[in-house]
């Protein structure tokens, strides 16, 4: 049996199909890594928020899924939309990795007293930047991690807001000036996990021997519970979603909020629970939504509009 592994072309994604074949050669199964080029990354002249926010780093792949032409595909968990169309589901979250969001940048020193111009193309860490740094501005940077580095260092910004995960699995440590502390400036559903995705048309065995291999049990419950909460909020690429869900002994406590896209309004609440980890994340959802969250994405929704 081989497992052929859909992935982006991008050398992040190929490191995250890499890192899922590794664990799978050492069981013992053979795997062929197959690239693919994706809406998101063609479109790079454009927003993620002007593209549309549902599946623009994952129609592709699932097109494969569905033809047989791939088995599996590996994607960042972040990028995953919180409801996976009807013959997609996520069979395994690997570990994850540090969470933080973190500002990189080629000059030695960079503080965020400073009137600086940060590259980015989340709508999340714009409105956050905002809320906690209003005289930062920020300026559109999209393309692979080595094209946005490239751009940074032509000239564009004077530094990068991005996942410490893409950062270290890439090598750019040595540029990371500032990491930020994430219960304040909370990460989206997902980050710093991969997830594998499959069709319901794979072979069960299939399933759960990848499943027995990759998945990281503890760090799926946490993931399940911050997908449900995005899933809640309606959350998108376009809408500025923050939430994170970690262990602390066995209760798992959430982060999660929203905040209006200039910043003015950030609603944050916190819940430590017991629960099943969906009834969890929507509980949290629900109390952000009454709390002023569901005025701040009608406001939201209106401008997008």
């Amino acid at each position: 049996m081989e497992i052929k592994i859909g992935t982006r072309k991008s050398k992040l994604a190929m490191w995250q199909a890499d890192f899922v074949r590794n664990k799978l050669n050492e069981a013992g199964v053979k795997t062929k890594i197959v690239p693919v080029e994706t809406r998101g990354d063609k479109m790079l002249s454009v927003s993620i928020a002007g593209i549309g926010s549902k599946g623009v780093f994952t129609e592709e792949l699932e097109q494969m899924l569905l033809k047989g032409t791939i088995d599996i595909a590996v994607h960042s968990a972040k990028d995953l939309p919180s409801a996976l169309p009807g013959p997609f589901e996520i069979i395994a979250f690997t570990e994850r990795e540090d969470v933080s969001d973190v500002v990189v940048s080629h000059r030695q020193e960079v503080l965020l007293g400073q009137h600086l111009l940060i590259g980015t193309s989340s709508t999340r860490r714009i409105a956050l930047l905002k809320h906690f740094h209003p005289h930062i501005r920020t300026v559109d940077v999209r393309g692979n991690l080595q094209t946005r580095i490239s751009k940074m260092e032509s000239g564009l910004c004077d530094a990068l807001l991005l996942a410490y995960a893409g950062i270290k699995r890439m090598g750019y440590e040595h540029l990371i000036r500032i990491k930020l502390d994430p219960l304040e400036f909370t990460p989206a559903a997902g980050q710093g996990s991969l997830a594998v995705e499959a069709s319901d048309g794979l072979d069960p065995g299939t399933k759960q021997l990848v499943r027995d291999v990759v998945n990281h049990p503890e760090t799926e419950i946490c993931l399940r519970a911050e997908r449900a909460f995005l899933l809640t909020m309606e959350g998108g690429c376009n809408i500025p979603v923050f939430v994170l869900a970690r262990w602390q002994g066995k209760k798992l406590r959430i982060t999660g909020g929203v905040v209006s896209l200039d910043g003015k309004r950030l609603i944050r609440k916190i819940s430590e629970s017991r629960e099943h980890p969906e009834t969890a994340g929507r509980q949290l959802a629900e109390e952000v939504l009454q709390s002023g969250g569901s005025e701040i994405l009608s406001g939201i929704k209106d401008i997008l509009s």
